[in-house]
Formats: structure tokens, C-alpha cells, sequence
């Protein structure tokens, strides 16, 4: 863990070429499972400073119509990458873009019931996500948001009985996501740069941070040159091939507000 470096050492100068804030939101904006003010007041700060700011995450396609129309936020992409929203306040009007078509995301979502009776069937503790109804494209299992914590060996038979599957498998801080297609959060984020801001992501990347906490940001932590994990990484970092550059000093939510207003203190005039 030596080569991250804390969030002091972002230099001003990268810092304030900053123009895009993406974040992951499960104990990256959260704090024990809550949004704390302070932490949408730093969304909000980021906004009103001319920053887009974009969540990367897993939480459900539900999830994401209602980020997008009513957080201070300009686009988002969800479930691990399958997806992204964008909601166009003048005009009123929602865009959803999915990497599977319709019928392609039906039959995935009758071959992930089945897998997750097998999955329920064979790790004893967890439970489907409580927000598994809002999804579109994935089943996420949880492991410790709504169930009691099980121990790391579960977590990994789940992850090997989506991938025996022929499943893609993520693990976050709370569930594992499967899904069938070959998508990731970075990958959706190269859509929706290319589609909705019309930039190809490699000639902006030094424009961005993204913020996160898991072994499923590791794509994004790969990725991007600026990227920043909160202090709750730590215990994950065994478990994630690529490293954030930086981490903060604070957890969670105050891990965020920490980025945000290192930004905003180095942002040109």
C-alpha cells in the first residue's frame, strides 16, 4: 500500500484541471448505509462550481431514474455498467441507454432466476438484494447490507457459482453483482462520454477523478491517473488488482466531502 498516496498529495495543479467527478455511492458517498447532508451538500457545491458530476455504481436501474431527475447530478451510469441515465431538466425528458436490447435482457433475467435459487440454495445467510426488483440487467446478492455479515469464504462461493455459471461476477462493499454480458463500469463510462458529452473517455481522462471504495471500481481505479479511494477501501485492497492513487483520510461520506473540497479549493477562477 505504499504506492497510494493520501489525498494531500493530489497536486493543486492536476486538481484543478479537474473538470468531470465521478463517484461510486455505496459507502463512498454513504456512511453506514445513509447519505450524510454533508456529503449531498458537496454534489451540490461540486455542481454549482460548473463540475459534472456522474455516480458509477451498482444500484438499480429504479435507483437511477430517481438519482438522475432529482440529484444534483448530470448523468449516471448503474448496475456495475449496464446502463446509463440522463435526464434533461429543460426538456423534460429521461434517456436510458442499456448495453443489451430488450430481448436480450429478458433472457438473461430468466437464466439469472434460476442461478440465484442456486446460489440462495447453496450459501446459507445471504438473501437477494433488497432492491433486486428495481433491476434491469443484474442479480446482486447481499452479503452483509441487510443480512448479517458472512464470512469471506461465502462471498467467494457466490462469485464462483455465477462465474460456473458463465456469469461476470463483481463484488462490491455490501453484494455481489452477476450478470451475462461484458460490461463494466468503465465501459459504460466510455458510452456515455462518447454518446452524451461527445468525447472519446482517453482524451479527457486527465479531466477526471472518480471515487470509490470496492473491488468492483478496480476498473476505474485502473483507469483513471486521478483516482481516489475513501479510507474504507483499506480492507479491500488485497482484493483489488487495480490500486486508487490516492486515498483520503476520512470514510465514506466524509471521504467525499475531503475530494470535493480539494477540488473546489484548486479550481481556476
Amino acid at each position: 500500500m505504499a504506492d497510494i498516496r493520501p489525498l494531500t498529495a493530489f497536486p493543486p495543479q492536476d486538481r484543478s484541471g479537474i473538470r468531470y467527478v465521478l463517484t461510486d455511492i455505496d459507502d463512498t458517498l454513504t456512511t453506514h448505509g445513509r447519505l450524510p447532508a454533508a456529503a449531498y451538500a458537496a454534489l451540490e457545491r461540486l455542481e454549482a462550481a460548473g463540475f459534472r458530476v456522474i455516480p458509477i455504481t451498482g444500484r438499480p436501474a429504479g435507483w437511477c431514474d430517481l438519482i438522475a431527475r432529482f440529484w444534483p447530478v448530470d448523468a449516471i451510469v448503474g448496475e456495475n455498467g449496464a446502463l446509463y441515465m440522463r435526464y434533461d431538466r429543460t426538456a423534460k425528458k429521461m434517456r436510458r441507454r442499456f448495453f443489451q436490447n430488450e430481448a436480450e435482457r429478458a433472457a438473461a433475467r430468466r437464466k439469472l432466476t434460476g442461478l440465484g435459487e442456486t446460489i440462495l440454495r447453496e450459501v446459507p445467510g445471504c438473501a437477494l438484494a433488497s432492491d433486486q426488483q428495481y433491476r434491469e440487467c443484474d442479480l446482486a446478492v447481499d452479503f452483509c447490507e441487510d443480512v448479517p455479515p458472512l464470512p469471506q469464504a461465502a462471498i467467494d462461493k457466490i462469485v464462483a457459482l455465477f462465474e460456473a455459471a458463465g456469469a461476470t461476477a463483481k463484488v462490491s462493499s455490501i453484494h455481489v453483482n452477476g450478470w451475462f454480458g461484458h460490461w463494466d463500469k468503465l465501459s459504460m463510462t466510455r458510452v456515455l462520454f462518447d454518446e452524451v458529452y461527445g468525447q472519446n473517455l482517453d482524451s479527457v481522462r486527465d479531466q477526471i477523478v472518480f471515487a470509490g471504495d470496492s473491488p468492483n471500481d478496480a476498473p476505474m481505479f485502473g483507469y483513471f491517473p486521478y483516482s481516489v479511494g475513501v479510507a474504507n477501501v483499506r480492507p479491500f485492497l488485497d482484493r483489488i488488482a487495480a490500486k486508487p492513487a490516492f486515498v483520503t483520510a476520512g470514510e465514506g461520506g466524509n471521504g467525499f466531502v475531503e475530494l470535493a473540497d480539494a477540488l473546489l479549493a484548486a479550481k481556476k477562477p
